[in-house]
């Protein structure tokens, strides 16, 4: 399953949908049980009762090990905010080192990186962009600091070598943790599967015993749409709904300009 089909669909039409899939496995599943022969409705509904057990189990293992992972991911996005911004404001101070017109010249490509940084787009030819100029940003930078150490050498511009490496160190690093550490696609998979054979057994179970029992089908329908819209959300960090703030970067901002 690729995580693109989720970009291209707004986050309330994926909650409507996810909710209307549960609620059609769950019919389907009534429909199979309610043309199924057993010798009496009580005796077929309890002996479905610890397979409906299990399978929910089943459900709430893969449905949690998945929010974990992609909390896991949110996370490690916000802490590299906070370090990217660090790494770049710490090149900003230690370009002081340098000498003129190199100094001048690295802080204003730092400001405008930490610009680029703060863009914002939800589509991936614009995100590609941003990166292009990020990548030609750095480039530049480097060229100067180069040419400031090798005009006055020493221990000064080795410190504004370092913190200038570690910039670039971060800017990889967020690029990895936001555009390709995402939830695989065959955990997507079995997620919905286990979730659709889940409320099959539900509907099969209700329809032996020839009761919908919607009052609580619906609200478990609901609920399950939630968590997991909520759980492909936090997996879209480019164009979900949850999004890393960026004040750290903010700051460092305003403290350039």
């Amino acid at each position: 399953m690729d995580m693109s089909f989720f970009e291209t669909i707004p986050i309330y039409l994926l909650y409507i949908s996810i909710t209307l899939f549960i609620l059609l496995s769950f019919e389907i599943g009534f429909r199979i049980g309610k043309h199924t022969s057993v010798p009496s409705a009580k005796d077929g509904s309890g002996a479905l009762g610890p397979m409906v057990g299990g399978i929910l189990g089943m459900l709430a293992f893969v449905l949690a090990f998945t929010f974990s992972m992609v909390a896991s991911h949110h996370d490690h996005r916000k802490v590299n905010v906070l370090e990217d911004a660090n790494a770049i404001s710490t090149a900003y101070l230690r370009a002081d080192l340098a000498e003129e017109p190199h100094r001048t010249e690295i802080k204003r490509l730092l400001k405008a990186y930490v610009d680029v940084r703060l863009q914002r787009k939800s589509d991936m030819e614009s995100v590609e962009k941003l990166v292009t100029r990020s990548t030609e940003l750095n480039r530049l930078i480097w060229t100067q600091v180069l040419s400031a150490s090798r005009k006055t050498p020493g221990a000064n511009m080795g410190l504004l070598i370092r913190s200038v490496n570690h910039m670039f160190d971060m800017h990889e690093k967020r690029m990895t943790t936001a555009l390709r550490n995402r939830i695989p696609g065959r955990i997507w998979v079995t997620l919905f599967v286990i979730s659709s054979l889940t409320m099959i057994t539900l509907g099969v179970q209700a329809g032996i015993s020839k009761w919908r029992r919607l009052v609580a089908v619906i609200p478990l329908a609901l609920a399950f749409a939630a968590l997991a819209t909520v759980i492909v959300d936090l997996d879209l960090p480019l164009s979900g709904v949850i999004q890393v703030g960026q004040e750290a970067m903010i700051d460092l901002q305003g403290r350039m300009n």
